[in-house]
């Protein structure tokens, strides 16, 4: 027993130290590979820590720049950053949207995948000033200066990086094409505003002067002087009540009536109302609706603006003769479909976009004596929306123009809410 005792603590030893020799050289091994001489294997699990607590940072870092890049995809500016040779290192894909194009590859430069030198000379500038610069442009859906209706407004901002990065800039490219256009139609509003008061008002105030001078005394000439004055009194007064109207339903400040109706009812006021214009002209109305008249519920004095609306602008914009203008409806269980249609001139594509906007007038096809601020339409979209319906417009010029309505259909009374 003593012996085979004794044999089995020998073997034990030998075989741990074997281990211990293995350990050893595994040891060595990580310490020669960590840098460190065999006698500061102390500094190892210092060394080990220190890569761990490295490698930490690492990936805290890249969390980051993901974050980052996820946070600049999500803004409606476009970014990039580039360095001083004008390459880009950095883009944000709202950047390659505003610019029409499905990406935008780092590495190249901006002058190749923007294809426009207005963007890259003010990134230029900024690194060549070391000063922040800010520029309007006006570009057009393929990049190129334009000053068609498809161009598109950019506020371009760039400045060099900071002094602790690496040399190059920052761009920043901002959309302002709506606030342009608001711009826009303001200013033409006013001057167009303007105009249509100032004409009547100058033909009001020329006739009571005439009168005032006695110098007519002919019955059918005064009489003349009266129908003048008050046709344009009430143009004053159209234009004001539009003005009041759009305000109200943009704003919120008056609640929609509830009552019965029918549309075939309106469409039959708006053509007592427009009968002048009609007078004298080759016109021919159609209208299509069911026997009942197509029963309706809201706000009757809205939709007699919506017709009117329509039916006038299909007048005006149409002076020639042969024009004819369709009105219909077709009712479902839950909606109505409400038609206004015409084969005239048309409205040309560019012009699709903005037609409901308020003040927005077209090209002037016909001079002049087509007359308004361009509020009917607005007034006419607002209307259907304030009524929970939408409203389309198609046109294919020379053929027929169409504006379509679909509108929610009430058996039981509203509840009664503030235009939105």
């Amino acid at each position: 027993m003593t012996l085979a005792l004794s044999t089995a603590l020998i073997l034990l030893a030998l075989w741990a130290w074997r281990r211990e020799l293995r350990w050893r050289r595994r040891i060595e091994i990580v310490t020669h590979s960590a840098g460190l001489k065999p006698h500061e294997i102390d500094r190892l699990p210092a060394r080990y820590h220190g890569l761990l607590e490295a490698s930490q940072a690492l990936t805290k870092e890249e969390y980051l720049r993901r974050l980052f890049e996820v946070l600049l995809n999500e803004i409606r500016q476009g970014v990039a950053i580039v360095d001083d040779h004008m390459r880009i290192k950095f883009v944000n894909r709202t950047l390659a949207h505003l610019f029409h194009k499905s990406s935008i590859q780092r590495g190249h430069t901006l002058i190749e995948e923007l294809q426009d030198h207005q963007v890259t000379s003010i990134v230029q500038a900024a690194i060549e000033t070391q000063r922040r610069t800010v520029r309007e442009v006006e570009l057009s859906a393929h990049g190129s200066t334009s000053a068609s209706r498809t161009a598109r407004h950019f506020l371009i901002e760039a400045a060099p990086l900071p002094a602790k990065a690496e040399s190059g800039a920052w761009l920043m490219v901002h959309d302002i094409t709506e606030q342009v256009m608001a711009d826009q139609v303001r200013k033409d509003f006013v001057a167009n505003a303007s105009h249509e008061l100032r004409t009547p008002l100058t033909l009001i105030n020329g006739y009571i002067e005439t009168l005032k001078s006695g110098v007519l005394k002919d019955e059918a000439a005064l009489q003349r002087c009266f129908d003048v004055m008050e046709k344009h009194g009430r143009r004053i007064v159209r234009i004001i009540e539009d003005m009041l109207t759009i305000s109200r339903l943009e704003n919120g400040n008056s609640a929609l009536n509830d009552e019965p109706f029918t549309a075939r009812a309106c469409v039959q006021d708006a053509l007592d109302h427009l009968e002048p214009m009609l007078q004298g002209r080759d016109t021919r109305i159609e209208l299509d609706f069911p026997a009942d008249g197509g029963h309706m519920r809201g706000d009757r004095f809205y939709w007699d603006q919506v017709f009117t609306n329509l039916i006038e602008n299909a007048l005006k914009e149409n002076p020639n003769p042969g024009l004819v203008i369709k009105v219909s409806g077709q009712w479902h269980s839950d909606h109505c479909v409400l038609r206004v249609s015409d084969n005239g001139i048309g409205i040309a594509a560019h012009d699709l976009p903005f037609v409901f906007k308020r003040f927005y007038r077209g090209q002037k096809h016909h001079g002049p004596e087509i007359k308004g601020t361009g509020l009917g339409l607005s007034i006419v979209r607002r209307s259907v929306e304030a009524h929970g319906g939408t409203i389309e417009l198609t046109s294919t010029p020379g053929i027929e123009t169409t504006f379509t309505m679909s509108v929610p259909v009430h058996t039981e009374p509203m509840i009664v809410q503030e235009a939105a």
